[in-house]
């Protein structure tokens, strides 16, 4: 399946057709209070059923530019029970735009002020752990941070029909930083 039919497939609504570059911001110093305005808005809107709410993603590591759009993970019992969640972070204002059962039970919503991506996995999912991880490693090792930034620049300076495309052209970066840091954990 092409990366266009499978975005089709899982994208609810369709998938958006970028076709341009990405536009990269400087590290802003107000991420971090636009994420605990919105930790607030989604555990106010869950309750208990927000395990945990975590600030991932670009704009989660001081020092590295980013696209201008929150990430954010959101844990839950179990995601595949949409009925649990789904709607209550629709009358939030999150609109749910991303469905993939069989990529970890990925769920994503989009927030529109300030943009957000919030990513909904079970909790002791790996790739939620893999998420955190990365981004504490990145917190805490400028060069690997420093590499990750080039390669975004970069990257950010093609053409790209989906921003998914731009994402997974990340792919053998973020790897070869998962393996240096599985190596240091070993």
């Amino acid at each position: 399946m092409s990366t266009e039919e499978y975005l089709n497939k899982v994208t609810i609504g369709g998938a958006t057709v970028h076709n341009g570059q990405i536009s990269l911001c400087e590290y802003d110093k107000s991420w971090p209070a636009g994420f605990g305005r919105e930790e607030e808005k989604i555990r106010g809107a869950l309750g208990p059923r927000a395990l945990a709410v975590e600030h991932v993603g670009s704009t989660s590591v001081p020092g590295l530019c980013a696209k201008p759009i929150l990430d954010i993970l959101l844990l839950v019992e179990n995601a595949a029970r949409e009925e649990d969640y789904a709607g209550l972070l629709e009358r939030a204002g999150y609109i749910f735009r991303i469905r993939e059962p069989d990529w970890y039970g990925h769920r994503m919503f989009k927030g529109t002020n300030p943009p957000v991506n919030l990513h909904v996995f079970s909790l002791g999912c790996e790739e939620a752990e893999r998420m955190l991880a990365f981004r504490d490693w990145l917190r805490s090792h400028p060069a690997d941070r420093d590499l990750y930034a080039r390669t975004k620049r970069e990257l950010a300076q093609k053409t790209w029909k989906y921003v998914q495309d731009y994402a997974d052209a990340k792919t053998k970066v973020v790897a070869e930083i998962i393996a240096r840091m599985n190596a240091r954990k070993a």
